[in-house]
Formats: structure tokens, C-alpha cells, sequence
């Protein structure tokens, strides 16, 4: 009797299977469309976009549903995304971007306006994957998109409003004025000068995405109500997470409401996070942090990073230089190993790449960083808030802070005027060794420094603390090696002071 029992289960388990199978496969039930029954190989050598493309009409044209890309190698140039559609890529499944001279990308649409941004902010059609005007969308799966002979060029900073490679597929994902997002589980290798590019979009959600890439992984541009989890973004040559507010959309626009939590972001050599090795890549320009701006013509307001882990790349940055505002940022439980350049930067400049008639000074109010824990950051900078004269940061709080720097300062370093960084470029590293070894304050109104602690691993001959033009300083629980004979703090227009619980600040 068991035994009839048992073939009776298998039985009806292989015909629910069989049943499964043939729904996915199936080309007109409404919910699964089947890439290979519009004609998609999946043998990566011929071109599968237009397959994938006829896929995904005629299942917005039956009302929405699931495009499913079974396993296979599917080589691609455009893939539109229409409203009320998963594009769901299953394990094994890749999307393979065809090289420049395969011609199979979509041209780059125009842009009448002058171009105050990137131009990899500037157009969107060009891209692997896109779509614009979107409602429900969704792309999601075990699968991997991997940009192959998509465009990689190098950094275009320095406000090359030109910059960006345009025609060649340089986005594996790009989503301009949609709502209702979802971007779960995949894999994205090699992603082009954005992994996944996000303009002006709302109600987002990125989950459990793996992306190991060489320029930006994540830029939230213009977006509200954004929630980005559980994610790993190695970048070894461009930023991991990268919030902005650009110009793209012709006119200032807030990056407001915004989640980062659980999330590791790094910067290993391209390829080396996916494949385990983890070999660190050398510094440059930026790699893999999280970092709010440069672009940031709107500003940022009511965002959170929480939870996450940084990893052989810069710190932490919050740069609002185009005339938006910044507040209301809350950063915390952060852990940060082998940092380069500095383990977290906070400033106000004047670059206002921007309209002339429309762009002013910005703000930098209400920044929240606490539970930060720092080991190996670089001996070039320490911590940086730096307002711009006559514009101070103000209500800033650093609370239980603990970094652990390399050292090797010289006092020569620490007794160089250091520059203000006005229209420049918001990078350290560009203004030189900072005086301070472990944290520089200049022009803020209201700074809290609460329960902070810096340790070198080689005696740094540098003050520990720089603080200048800043009204409002609060210390409580502030801790540095003692150097013999040297200075450890330096003071200049600094009042209503408020110091507990540090000796070496009690002035004699």
C-alpha cells in the first residue's frame, strides 16, 4: 500500500512539473513569454535582442506579464523594457553585450538643452537594457548581464559636459522618468560607464544584486523613495553607490527618501570579487565607495546608509558642489577596512555646474554619522568638514568614531596651510596631505564630536585635530596618542567651545 502511495506522489509531482515547464515555455497564456519561442538562440554568437525585444511586446501587448530567459548565452544590443513587465533571467542565463561595430544598440536620443552634466547622465537609448516613462517594471532572476564589448571609457570628470561614450552601448541598465522598479538577485560583470543608471525615477527597489564592474555600479539620480538592500557593488575604478542630483532632466532635481542598508561595496580588481580572488586594486581617482555627488544640482534630503562594510577603497562621501541642498543625512553602523584617501568627507564647494540664472550656493545641514569603524585608512587625510567661507556646513555630529590610521605624517605636513576647496573638484587627494592627520574642520556652525577615537599604527607627527572658523564646538570623549613634543590640535577662530573628557583639548 505505501508503495502505491509513494508512485502515486511521484507521479502526480512529475505531472505538476511537466505542467510547470510547459507554462514557462508557453508563448500566449499571459503570464510567461519564452524569449526562444520568439526566436531567441541563446548560442552567444548570434544577435538576440530583437528575439528578446518581440518577447517583451507581445507580452505588454497582452497587458504585462513575465518574459522569461531561460539558460543560455543570449548576445544582445538594445533591450527595450515596456510597462507591467518581469524580465526574469534565469540561472545559467546571460545577457551579453555585443561589441561597438555590431551596430545593434539604439541611437543616442537628442538632448536640445545645453548639457550641464556627464555625459553618460545625458542619454539613456544607447544602453543594454532601458526604458523610459515606465510603470511596473521589473528585472529579476539568477541570471547575469554581462556588458562584454560594451563601451568602458575612462573617468570624464573635471566637467566635460561632452563626456560619456554615446552610441556604443555604454549602460547595462538605464531607467529614465519610471515608477514602481524592481531589480532583484542578478549578477551584472563589466556594466559599462553604469552598471545600472536610475534618472528621475520613483518608487525603487535593488535587492540582492552582485555587480563587480569597473566604472559606477549604482547611480541614483534624481530619484525619490528609493530602497537599495543587501547589495555587493565592487568598483575598483569609479564609485560602488553613487546618489546624485544632475541637471539631466533640465531643471534641479532632489534625490530624497533614500535607503542604503546591508550593502558591501569595494574595490578589488574587476572580475575578482565574482571570482573569490579579491585582489586589491591600486588606488586612483575614486574606487568603490559610497559617495552623494559629485552631480548635485538638486540635492539630497531625508537619506540613510546603514549597515554596510566598505573595503579596499575610498571612504565615505557627501559632496553637494552644483547649488542644492544637503540635510537631513543619517550614516551609521558603518565598518571600514583598508582605506584609501580618506575614511569619510563631508564639504560644501562651488563648482554650480549649472544655469547661471538658476544656480547659487547650496547648504549642508543636519549630517548624522555615528558607530563608524575604520582600520588601515590612509595616511593622506583624515576625516574632512569643509564648508567654503561665508557658507558654513552647520549641525554636524560625528558620535563613536573609531579609526585606526596608517601614520607617517611629518610636522612639515602639518604646519602647510592647506587650500580651500572653492570651484575645484571635490577630491582630497587633489588638495595634497592634509595637515590633520585624524580630523579637519573648517567653516561650520554647530559640530559635535562625541565619543571619537584615533590610533596610528606609525606615530604621525601631525595634529590629530585641525579645527577652523567653526562656532558651536562640542567635544565629549575624545581620544589621541600622545606624542611627545608635538602639537596635537590646532585652533583658529573657533568658539563657544564645549570640551569633556579630553584633556589634550583643555587649552593652558
Amino acid at each position: 500500500m505505501m508503495l502505491k502511495f509513494l508512485n502515486l506522489t511521484l507521479f502526480v509531482l512529475f505531472a505538476v512539473s511537466v505542467c510547470f515547464a510547459q507554462k514557462v515555455t508557453a508563448t500566449s497564456n499571459g503570464i510567461f513569454y519564452n524569449v526562444k519561442n520568439y526566436g531567441a538562440t541563446g548560442n552567444g554568437k548570434h544577435l538576440d535582442q530583437g528575439a528578446i525585444n518581440k518577447a517583451i511586446e507581445a507580452c505588454a501587448g497582452k497587458g504585462g506579464g513575465t518574459v522569461y530567459v531561460p539558460a543560455g548565452i543570449y548576445l544582445c544590443g538594445s533591450i527595450r523594457l515596456k510597462s507591467n513587465i518581469n524580465l526574469y533571467l534565469d540561472a545559467g542565463a546571460t545577457i551579453l553585450g555585443a561589441p561597438p561595430e555590431s551596430k545593434a544598440y539604439d541611437e543616442a536620443e537628442a538632448f536640445a538643452d545645453t548639457a550641464y552634466q556627464d555625459g553618460g547622465h545625458t542619454y539613456f537609448h544607447n544602453s543594454l537594457i532601458w526604458g523610459e516613462h515606465l510603470s511596473n517594471v521589473s528585472i529579476t532572476g539568477r541570471g547575469k548581464i554581462d556588458g562584454g564589448g560594451m563601451t568602458n571609457k575612462d573617468h570624464e570628470h573635471m566637467g566635460d559636459p561632452t563626456g560619456g561614450s554615446i552610441g556604443t552601448g555604454d549602460k547595462a541598465i538605464a531607467l529614465k522618468l519610471c515608477s514602481n522598479i524592481l531589480i532583484r538577485d542578478v549578477t551584472i560583470f563589466h556594466g559599462g560607464h553604469f552598471a545600472i543608471l536610475l534618472t528621475g525615477c520613483d518608487l525603487v527597489t535593488l535587492d540582492n544584486l552582485t555587480i563587480d564592474t569597473n566604472r559606477d555600479g549604482i547611480d541614483i539620480d534624481c530619484c525619490t523613495n528609493t530602497l537599495v538592500s543587501n547589495c555587493r557593488v565592487n568598483s575598483p575604478h569609479d564609485d560602488a553607490i553613487c546618489p546624485k542630483s544632475s541637471y539631466a532632466l533640465n531643471k534641479p532635481q532632489i534625490t530624497e527618501n533614500l535607503v542604503i542598508t546591508n550593502c558591501e561595496v569595494s574595490g578589488y580588481e574587476e572580475g575578482t570579487l565574482l571570482n573569490g580572488k579579491r585582489i586589491p586594486a591600486k588606488a586612483g581617482w575614486s574606487n568603490g565607495r559610497i559617495k552623494f555627488g559629485t552631480e548635485s544640482n538638486g540635492g539630497f534630503r531625508n537619506c540613510v546608509v546603514s549597515n554596510c562594510t566598505f573595503r579596499n577603497c575610498n571612504g565615505l562621501a557627501l559632496e553637494e558642489v552644483d547649488g542644492g541642498i544637503m540635510e537631513n543625512i543619517i550614516v551609521t553602523n558603518i565598518t571600514m577596512q583598508d582605506i584609501t584617501h580618506y575614511p569619510i568627507y563631508v564639504t560644501l564647494g562651488k563648482r554650480n555646474r549649472g544655469p547661471k540664472a538658476s544656480t547659487h550656493m547650496g547648504t549642508v545641514k543636519n549630517i548624522l554619522i555615528s558607530n563608524i569603524y575604520v582600520t588601515g585608512a590612509d595616511s593622506l587625510s583624515g576625516i574632512q568638514l569643509t564648508g567654503t567661507p561665508g557658507y558654513p556646513l552647520q549641525n554636524i555630529t560625528l558620535q563613536n568614531i573609531s579609526v585606526q590610521y596608517k601614520g607617517g605624517g611629518t610636522k612639515e605636513q602639518g604646519m602647510k596651510p592647506f587650500p580651500e576647496l572653492e570651484k575645484g573638484y571635490p577630491e582630497p587627494f587633489l588638495l595634497g596631505a592634509n595637515p590633520a592627520y585624524g580630523l579637519f574642520a573648517r567653516h561650520i556652525n554647530g559640530l559635535h564630536l562625541l565619543n571619537i577615537s584615533f590610533t596610528t599604527a606609525k606615530q604621525d607627527n601631525r595634529p590629530a585635530l585641525i579645527a577652523q572658523d567653526v562656532n558651536g564646538l562640542e567635544i565629549d570623549r575624545f581620544k589621541v596618542p600622545e606624542v611627545m613634543g608635538n602639537q596635537l590640535f590646532q585652533f583658529a577662530e573657533v568658539s563657544n567651545k564645549d570640551i569633556t573628557h579630553a584633556a589634550w583639548l583643555i587649552l593652558k
